[in-house]
Order: structure tokens, then sequence, then C-alpha cells
């Protein structure tokens, strides 16, 4: 895919946008029409290190991929790594640029492009740097709006892959017994302290009648 550099200017310190990109929990509120199924891969969303998966939702082709975050150099750079397509083989880079304007404001440059690995990469990725641009200048302005027109609703953040906090039992609770697993009764305390055998009573059927 061929480069594609998009930029906005933001009423914002860099500084506070820097953290709020570096954060990939914020990332769906801003770039979820076109990384669709935004999940974290590892536990710290913040700074280098931090990475995540995504559906790469495009027209042509739907590919998904992982990005980890290679660079943050606060608050002048965000440079993010990653692989998408079949067994990853295609490489994309994202490189975010925030630069300080006069008045407080930021100018946020977004440079994206991918490596395709094999010809039929190349024949599948034709014509989307088209699309990219598109997708990453709607992201920079859904950016901008967060911050200069924010609407008092609960910015969208997201959490790591495979855990859905919604269905966790809430502090003190206690998860229900697996299917075909029926949860033991508890042992009699007599038994837990040194489990000593108690004799059995004979049965009423077991016992001899008396000699006549």
């Amino acid at each position: 895919m061929q480069e594609v550099t998009v930029s906005a200017v933001i009423s914002a310190p860099r500084e506070e946008l820097f953290d709020f990109v570096a954060d990939l929990s914020n990332r769906p509120s801003y770039a979820d029409h076109y990384l669709k199924d935004f999940r974290l891969a590892r536990a710290n969303p913040v700074g280098k290190g931090a990475a995540a998966r995504f559906l790469l939702d495009a027209p042509v082709f739907r590919e998904r991929g992982e990005f980890s975050i290679v660079e943050a150099s606060r608050p002048r750079r965000i440079v993010e790594e990653g692989r998408v397509g079949r067994l990853g083989r295609s490489r994309l880079v994202a490189v975010y640029d925030f630069t300080a304007e006069a008045g407080g404001s930021t100018r946020v440059e977004l440079t994206t492009y991918g490596e395709p690995k094999t010809m039929i990469d190349r024949f599948r990725q034709r014509g989307a740097h088209r699309w990219m641009r598109r997708q990453t200048k709607k992201a920079l302005e859904r950016l901008r709006k967060l911050f200069e027109e924010p609407s008092g609703e609960e910015r969208a953040r997201v959490g790591m892959a495979g855990d859905e906090p919604w269905r966790a039992p809430r502090f003190g609770a206690h998860l229900p017994p697996r299917m075909g697993h029926r949860a033991q009764p508890a042992e009699p305390a007599a038994s837990q302290e040194g489990h000593r055998a108690q004799p059995a009573e004979p049965a009423a059927s077991q016992k001899t009648p008396a000699a006549e």
C-alpha cells in the first residue's frame, strides 16, 4: 500500500493529545469506523510495547491484523508497526507526529503505509491507499471533535482480547459450577479433623433373632 499522509490542527496541547493517542484503549473512540473488532493484545495499553488486534474493514479486502507501539517519544512522535493478512505476512506502519502551533494548538500528522509480501497481496491491496486516506482523515477529524466539541458522553474504550468484564462476577460473588460438574456438598467438621472413622451402626435387617 502506498504511503498516505493526512493532518489536522486541533485546539489542545500536544502533550494531552500525545497521551490520548498513546493509550490504545482510547483508539475506538476515533477509529472504530475502519478498525473493527478492536481488542488489546497486552495488559498495559499505554506507550511503547502496548499492542492491539483489529479487523481492517476495507471494501475490497477484510484482513485481520495486530500492531504494537514501537516508539513513543513524548510529546513528538508515536510509531506503530504491525502485520496484516494471511499469516500476518504483510507489514503495516502508522506514524503520528505532533507539532505545536500558535495559540496552544497542535498539528497532528498521521502517515500510514504497507508492504505487501506477495503478488496476491499486492493485487488485493491495489487502490487501498485511497481508501486509507479517507479513513485516516476521518479519524483525525473525529479526534479533533473529541477535544474541541466534547459531547459529554463517555468515550468508547476497549478491553483485552478474550476479556469481557461485563460477564465477570462482581466482587464477592461466585461463579456457577460448570455444566457436567455438580457441586460437591461440604464435608462435615468431624471428617475434616483427622478423618476419624465412625463405627457403623448395624442395620435392623441384619440383627439375628434370639435363640428360642
